[in-house]
């Protein structure tokens, strides 16, 4: 341990050995390698979840002197004076409670090897600045930021009110949040702080990962979270449409001889990919295998726009002719300027300059050719085509929010297609680590999975998922065994992924009842008690409750909660049509993630009274409630 080790006060050791027993629940002396993430969050060191099986696994082997996969707490404290530099040596009073957030973590040991600066990309901030100055120049509550200037940072300051990030959601995912809980006038440092939650509660909602982010970083414009939020927000609209259940067309794209359920597993990535390769054919041009070191020269790009330029076929578009005479200009750059021209004819120079084409920028070159897709797509669906309609049905409002509580809490690979991406059950292991069932990583195959027996090897984790399921984690999965998760079983992987979701939120509620176990009674009761002692006329029998359609009880507890955050000229309370009764549910879901609860639930789980939805909605309440108090 080449790095300058901080010595620790008896103060501060107090205060690690605080942080140690709130994660030693049963008070074994000892935490667990899968635990030690709460810890470092405890600890006021929180880690990025994808170095975290890293560092675990060096600490082990550094650090658990006895090899026993345990580590008791002389070894955190030292596991903590290694990882503790110079930025972090403050005080862990300040924030030993605080569950958001991300620490700089310097320093050059054999664990720390992570710099302090942050780098990011000008590339992505001009080209975000320009997609946003487009996307709301119309929006009359934008007018005071907009437009940004590109080339200064006037992005990181425009989005520290929240009001840009809340609509920027809505444009790339209608109808997230409820306009009305947006704060908008005289806006004080409440009322903005309130903005940057509903921002964050909701990005987690459409499926972006915030762990690390908390209101007060986009207050202060951190660079790279605030690109790297925005990035994501950006994305989920590019690639929304980019799926068969949304948009039939995208059949043309099959292959000679492949099946359609083959298709639908291909991520929006691959199928943009195909989509370029398809026209890049039918131009006799070779096909690209990337949107980096393939596109460099422009020249597939000419093809493609060449392709999708509309022909004047149709009464309502006028023919677009795409000029080659820069096809065969020799240096790069001034090729990539020529190409851009004639994408701006069919209004999509958006994203990328020249520069970034002939850097082959990655996810930049993704965007462009979204929004080119987007735009263009150029397809049309095969005529005579005898499909199975069932499969183009797209996913339900459940199997939505179960990808997008996945997804937002980070899992690697990103989830697009519920079933068919956890068929090796890699993603159900990464819940259960977070959900703290122990998973034996060792006892895990991991890709690339051989061509011969590949599948054998998915079958054995999902074996192993199910095992670890009814034995560690004590779910109930009866009639479950590891083939209906390879299979992809819409109902049996339904049920353990709900109980995942179950465990997780209950866990966060029992963290904050310093431990207790907490169950539907529980919570059911906390609900009743809560609205009683605020006066509030409503209660809640069960979570099926049919007054819970009306989402009364739901903003009659926010309001309990978190007083004035509810405006009562916003809600309807007698004579409620269906269009009240969602216009409040979309009001109470809004209002509820804008002071602070993070809700995946959608309206219509309010209104149609989905148990499961609503169990998520009052726990989630509950947990912000139980924090006010603390």
């Amino acid at each position: 341990m080449e790095n300058n080790i901080t010595t620790i006060s008896r103060e501060e050791l107090e205060e690690l050995r605080e942080a140690f027993s709130k994660i030693d629940i049963d008070n074994s002396g000892y935490v667990s390698d899968y635990e030690l993430q709460d810890l470092f969050k405890e600890a006021s060191l929180p880690l990025p979840g994808y170095k975290v099986r890293e560092i675990v696994e060096k600490i082990i082997a550094v650090t658990d002197s006895n090899k026993d996969g345990r580590i008791n707490f002389e070894e955190f404290v030292s596991i903590i004076q290694e990882l503790k530099s110079k930025d972090v040596s403050k005080s862990f009073r300040k924030s030993i409670n605080k569950k958001q957030g991300i620490t700089a973590i310097g320093g050059t040991s054999a664990i720390s090897s992570e710099g302090t600066q942050h780098s990011y990309s000008e590339e992505e901030k001009v080209a975000f600045v320009n997609w946003i100055n487009k996307a709301l120049q119309d929006d009359p509550d934008c007018k005071h930021l907009l437009p940004m200037n590109p080339s200064d940072a006037s992005l990181f300051k425009s989005l520290a009110d929240g009001i840009l990030l809340c609509k920027m959601i809505n444009f790339s995912q209608p109808d997230t949040i409820d306009e009305r809980a947006i704060n908008k006038k005289k806006l004080t440092p409440f009322t903005i702080s309130e903005n940057l939650n509903l921002a964050l509660n909701s990005a987690s909602a459409i499926g972006c990962t915030v762990v690390n982010i908390g209101s007060q970083d986009l207050q202060e414009g951190k660079p790279h979270l605030v690109l790297g939020l925005l990035w994501q927000i950006i994305k989920v609209g590019l690639l929304a449409d980019i799926e068969i259940s949304r948009n039939e067309a995208l059949i043309a794209l099959l292959n000679e001889g492949e099946e359609l359920d083959q298709l639908m597993k291909l991520s929006p990535e691959e199928l943009l990919l195909r989509w370029v390769n398809y026209h890049l054919a039918n131009a006799g041009w070779q096909k690209i295998s990337n949107f980096s070191q393939d596109i460099k020269d422009s020249r597939a790009y000419y093809h493609l726009l060449n392709q999708i330029a509309p022909k004047g076929d149709d009464l309502h578009e006028l023919p677009s002719k795409i000029d080659f005479s820069g096809f065969h200009e020799k240096n790069d750059l001034r090729r990539a300027e020529y190409m851009l021209q004639q994408a701006d004819k069919l209004g999509c120079r958006q994203f990328v300059t020249p520069a970034d084409v002939v850097a082959g920028n990655p996810k930049l070159n993704l965007a462009f050719v979204a929004n080119l897709f987007n735009t263009y797509p150029a397809l049309h669906k095969p005529e005579n085509s005898s499909y199975d309609l069932n499969l183009l049905e797209g996913e339900s409002n459940e199997e939505r929010t179960f990808r997008n509580w996945m997804n937002s809490l980070g899992v690697n690979p990103y989830v697009n297609h519920l079933y068919s991406d956890l068929c090796d059950a890699l993603i159900i292991f990464q819940l259960y680590d977070m959900t703290r069932v122990p998973v034996d990583w060792n006892h895990v195959n991991k890709p690339p999975y051989p061509l011969l027996g590949g599948n054998m090897k998915k079958i054995e984790n999902c074996n192993y998922a199910v095992e670890l399921g009814k034995t560690k984690a004590k779910f109930s999965l009866v009639g479950i065994a590891g083939h209906d998760l390879n299979e992809g079983n819409p109902t049996l992987t339904l049920a353990l992924v709900w109980q995942l979701m179950r465990r997780y939120t209950l866990n966060v509620l029992s963290d904050l009842g310093e431990g207790e176990k907490v169950n539907d009674e529980i919570i059911i009761k906390w609900v009743n008690e809560t609205l009683e002692k605020a006066n509030k006329k409503t209660s809640i029998t069960s979570f099926k409750d049919k007054s819970i359609s009306t989402s009364l009880p739901v903003l009659d507890l926010i309001d309990a909660i978190a007083p004035k955050a509810v405006r009562p000229e916003m809600v309807k309370r007698e004579d409620l049509s269906y269009q009240d009764k969602l216009n409040n549910a979309k009001y109470a879901i809004s209002v509820a993630r804008k002071i602070g609860a993070r809700i995946y639930a959608l309206p219509d789980d309010l209104v149609e009274v989905k148990p499961k939805m609503v169990m998520t909605v009052f726990a989630c309440l509950m947990g912000r409630g139980l924090n006010k108090l603390k």
